[in-house]
């Protein structure tokens, strides 16, 4: 009576587990479209790759990652004094080294005073000049830029089996875990079914 018990459970534990087990497989397996009869078996995602790819490059275009996230990040006043120093650097490195290195006589008025003047100058015209040249800037890129369709492409583009090693790497613990619930929900059935059948 007891090793009826125990075998109910442990046949119902194993099926518990070996159904959510193919399951899980199922998502990416077959790959390409088996005809059993007449019913057609295919993967989910590969079946589905080009609607999950526009869905989740809108669900990231919309709610993750959009234009008004990178035109904020270019705005932010560290971006932009960043970049003013940049432009800084290579002109004031432009006039040292390329202009002064053309003529004897424009190295001699590029003195350490002079240019600490052009640097004064040149600093409070890119106060001036930067934002209008991010906000030009940010404008191009949103104009050029369509995030949905870069990261449709990409997702398309990805081979089933790459598809599989990304999401197995980042949910293989989800994974295992949906299977030792099948295996647990499965032995709870079968104590209970074998308690019922005593």
């Amino acid at each position: 009576m007891l090793l009826k018990l125990l075998f109910s459970t442990v046949i119902c534990a194993f099926i518990g587990w070996i159904t959510n087990f193919i399951a899980i497989k199922m998502l990416f397996h077959p790959r390409q479209p088996l005809q059993v009869g007449s019913l057609t078996v295919q993967g989910i995602f590969p079946k589905r790759q080009k609607a999950l790819a526009f869905n989740l490059a809108a669900v990231i275009e919309g709610e993750l990652l959009s234009h008004d996230d990178i035109r904020q990040a270019m705005h932010r006043p560290e971006f932009a004094r960043r970049l003013k120093d940049r432009i800084l650097d290579g002109f004031t490195d432009f006039l040292s080294k390329r202009l002064g290195g053309l003529n004897p006589m424009i190295a001699m008025f590029l003195d350490s005073a002079m240019m600490d003047r052009i640097k004064g100058l040149l600093d409070a015209e890119m106060d001036r000049i930067v934002p209008g040249l991010l906000e030009t800037a940010t404008s191009e890129l949103q104009n050029s830029l369509d995030l949905r369709q870069i990261i449709q492409d990409k997702i398309e583009g990805l081979s089933m089996e790459r598809l599989e090693a990304l999401l197995m790497s980042i949910m293989a613990r989800e994974f295992r875990f949906i299977e030792v619930v099948g295996a647990v929900l499965g032995a709870a059935i079968g104590l209970v079914q074998g308690l019922i059948f005593l």
